[in-house]
């Protein structure tokens, strides 16, 4: 599918300017995506707590990634006001404790592994080219305006 710009897929998600942490969206399809970001190497990231950006910080990265994924496939985006929650986090693996020093782009590609009505789990990796930084497993949740979870 086309890549998105982060004007574009910035309507799938609810935050802020400076919290939408994804730069592009460069390739997608119904059960996989990857996104590209350089967001963290700017000084003012929301994440930074006293100049730091924990690795930690790149389960927000993937959510995002999750998050524009099932905005993408299920056709929701800001129109239709669907807010999402992260769920459980499993089988997280750390190879590096934080962001600094790391001036290439990041690669966030997340892989849809079972879907059910409004709620997803995702298997996802956080890269710098071909180096795990980062990965794990992840659930999303959907509730539309219309319903009362």
């Amino acid at each position: 599918m086309p890549a998105l710009t982060k004007l574009e897929l910035a309507k799938f998600l609810p935050h802020g300017h400076n919290m939408c942490l994804l730069s592009s969206v460069e390739d997608w399809d119904e059960i996989s995506i990857v996104c590209f970001t350089s967001t963290h190497r700017d000084q003012d990231n929301p994440l930074r707590r006293h100049g730091t950006l924990e690795m930690l910080s790149g389960l927000e990265y993937a959510a995002q990634t999750m998050g524009v994924h099932v905005g993408l496939t299920q056709n929701i985006s800001e129109h239709n006001a669907s807010i999402g929650y992260l769920g459980a986090i499993r089988d997280i693996q750390v190879y590096c404790s934080t962001f600094q020093q790391i001036p290439e782009d990041l690669i966030i590609e997340a892989k849809l592994i079972l879907e059910q009505p409004m709620s997803f789990i995702y298997t996802f990796s956080i890269k710098v080219l071909e180096n795990i930084l980062l990965q794990g497993r992840a659930s999303i949740f959907i509730q539309g305006t219309e319903t009362n979870l």
